[in-house]
C-alpha cells in the first residue's frame, strides 16, 4: 500500500515538472521571437513636418521597452512643441506607439520682441509666419493664462469674440475691449460678467447708437460718450 502511494506521488511530481518546464520553454520561445523595444511612433494632428519632427524627437529619447516608457519624459517631448494642445497615445504591440495630437487653437495676436505671435489655447506663443488669420490684437504685457480666463468670460457673454478688434491690458489688472465697429468698452477690475452684460445692453440701445465709448470703470456708474 505504501509503495502504491509513493508511485502516485512520483507520478504527480513528474506531471508537475512536465508542465513547469513546458511553460518556461514556451515563454523563452515567445520572448526570443518578439522584440518589445519601441521602434516607431505614428504621429498625427499637425503638419507632416511637425509630425515628423516629434516622431524623431521621441525616437531619439525613448528607444526602450514599450512596457516601460517614461510617461513624464514622453509628455515633455510632446508639449515642447507649442502647437500641441493635448494628445492621446496608444500602444500598438509589440513595438509601435500611436499619438493623436489636438492642435492648439489661435485666440489672439500679440507683439513680443518686435515679432508677432498667436496666443494659443494652450497659453503658449506661436509665430505668425505670414498667416493672415484675423484675430483680436492684444496690447500690454499679459499673463497668457489670465487672458484665456478673460476670453472665457467674453465667450459666456452676449458679445461675439470674432467681433472684437483689439484688447487692452493694464498693469492694474484691468481690461478694455474695442469692437470692429469702433466701440471702446472700458471694463472695471472686478465683476466683468455683469459689466459686459450692461455694455451689451447699451450697445444695442438705439439712443446710444452714435456713442463710441462705454466707461464702466467706476462701480455703480456708467459713462457713455463719443
Amino acid at each position: 500500500m505504501l509503495q502504491s502511494i509513493d508511485k502516485k506521488n512520483r507520478l504527480f511530481l513528474y506531471i508537475f515538472l512536465f508542465f513547469l518546464l513546458s511553460t518556461i520553454n514556451n515563454k523563452s520561445l515567445v520572448n526570443s521571437h518578439i522584440d518589445y523595444v519601441v521602434n516607431d511612433f505614428l504621429i498625427s494632428g499637425l503638419s507632416d513636418k511637425d509630425n515628423h519632427k516629434i516622431a524623431n524627437d521621441l525616437k531619439t529619447s525613448l528607444l526602450q521597452n514599450i512596457f516601460f516608457i517614461d510617461k513624464k519624459k514622453f509628455s515633455k517631448i510632446l508639449y515642447s512643441n507649442n502647437l500641441v494642445h493635448s494628445f492621446k497615445a496608444k500602444k500598438i504591440y509589440p513595438n509601435i506607439i500611436r499619438v493623436d495630437i489636438k492642435k492648439t487653437d489661435y485666440f489672439a495676436i500679440i507683439n513680443s520682441n518686435n515679432q508677432k505671435f498667436f496666443i494659443g489655447s494652450n497659453a503658449k506663443l506661436i509665430k505668425v509666419n505670414g498667416s493672415k488669420k484675423k484675430l483680436p490684437f492684444i496690447f500690454g504685457k499679459i499673463d497668457y493664462k489670465k487672458f484665456l480666463e478673460f476670453k472665457k468670460i467674453i465667450d459666456k457673454s452676449k458679445f461675439k469674440y470674432n467681433k472684437i478688434s483689439s484688447i487692452y491690458y493694464y498693469p492694474s489688472d484691468r481690461w478694455d475691449i474695442k469692437t470692429k465697429d469702433d466701440l471702446l468698452i472700458k471694463l472695471p477690475e472686478k465683476h466683468l460678467s455683469n459689466a459686459l452684460r450692461i455694455a451689451y445692453k447699451i450697445k444695442n440701445d438705439t439712443q446710444f447708437k452714435m456713442k463710441k465709448i462705454i466707461d464702466l470703470r467706476i462701480p455703480d456708474q456708467v459713462i457713455v460718450s463719443e
